[in-house]
């Protein structure tokens, strides 16, 4: 069997890594045909994962033709990218199972990865797997539990058999709506966190954040027609936890920068910050009360400074839990 990998970011080359390093044939696609020509060179993407050496079945190609042969694809480009490349290439990408790898909600329809690939390639297999991991531990072999969601359970049960190895454990749901859900909200979460703790403001108030920050997860999700015990598993509760407690978390990083006051490297992609926007959103169509996500936003676009937003979320009415 042979997998494309689209997207050659660090958690794209790291699931590239991880399966190759078991037996599959696996396709590494990037856009930039410089820095495929350098990972071709150096056997490594040394911008992204330095140091991870590619195993001898990993190929790495800027051709997307050349991925034709790939019976499964994981789209591994950045969430409000990946709507573009689908519409660009839906002829060559339409019939095959497209597993979505990207945590996020498209900022111009509001809808999450399975829904665009439904949209854009009807005939596909759309699937979506997620979950508490950091591309580094995948990359070195260590263990790690995912979600992979896809509606068609038999089908999914396939995909499942393909993309786990030995350190990489996969478990089935057929909620994607939940799956992807989990994935994307978790990332607001963690960009508060991060404030908390740049900010100062301890690790008492982080749990605090952590586990009203949830409660908002559920609340979205479970209006969008997600399964409130999806939310509970890796895909939600658990990349929480691990997204708000790690500064290998790009979106914890983001969001202690902003509450340092500090600045953060403007080429590294956030996915919480472009979720945010389109949380609130979503918030605004479904009536829904979503203060901590909602002062993401505020952060995100400097509308409101840090200790505006603290203040304002600290004298909202006390309240059963």
């Amino acid at each position: 069997m042979t997998i494309a990998v689209l997207g050659a970011g660090a958690f794209g080359t790291a699931l590239a890594v991880a399966l190759a390093r078991h037996g599959a044939r696996v396709m590494l696609w990037a856009r930039d045909a410089d820095q495929v020509a350098r990972m071709q060179a150096d056997r490594m993407n040394a911008r992204r994962l330095p140091g991870v050496s590619f195993p001898k079945p990993l190929e790495v190609t800027a051709d997307l033709a050349a991925t034709e042969a790939a019976d499964i694809v994981l789209l591994a480009v950045p969430m409000q990218q990946t709507a573009g490349l689908l519409a660009a290439e839906a002829r060559r990408l339409d019939g095959r199972a497209l597993v979505a790898c990207a945590k996020g909600i498209d900022l111009v329809s509001g809808r999450g990865p399975t829904a665009i690939i439904a949209e854009t390639c009807p005939s596909a297999l759309p699937a979506v797997l997620t979950g508490p991991s950091f591309a580094a531990d995948i990359a070195r072999g260590l263990p790690t539990a995912l979600t992979l969601a896809c509606a068609d359970d038999a089908r999914g049960a396939v995909l499942q058999a393909a993309l786990a190895t030995p350190v990489l454990r996969l478990y089935r749901s057929t909620d994607c709506t939940g799956a992807e859900l989990g994935g994307a909200l978790k990332n607001v979460i963690a960009i508060a966190a991060g404030v908390v703790i740049g900010a100062g403001l301890g690790d008492s108030a982080r749990a605090a954040l952590m586990t009203r920050g949830f409660a908002e997860m559920n609340r979205l999700a479970l209006a969008l027609g997600a399964q409130a015990e999806t939310l509970a598993g890796l895909s939600g509760f658990g990349d929480l936890v691990l997204t708000c407690t790690s500064t290998q978390s790009r979106n914890f990083r983001f969001g202690h920068a902003l509450g340092a006051g500090e600045a953060f490297d403007a080429a590294t992609t956030v996915e919480g910050a472009a979720t945010a926007k389109a949380v609130s959103v979503l918030a605004e169509k479904h009536r829904l009360d979503l203060p901590v996500a909602a002062m993401v936003a505020a952060l995100v676009d400097n509308r409101i400074s840090v200790p505006d937003a603290v203040s304002a979320l600290l004298s909202r009415p006390l309240k059963k839990e």
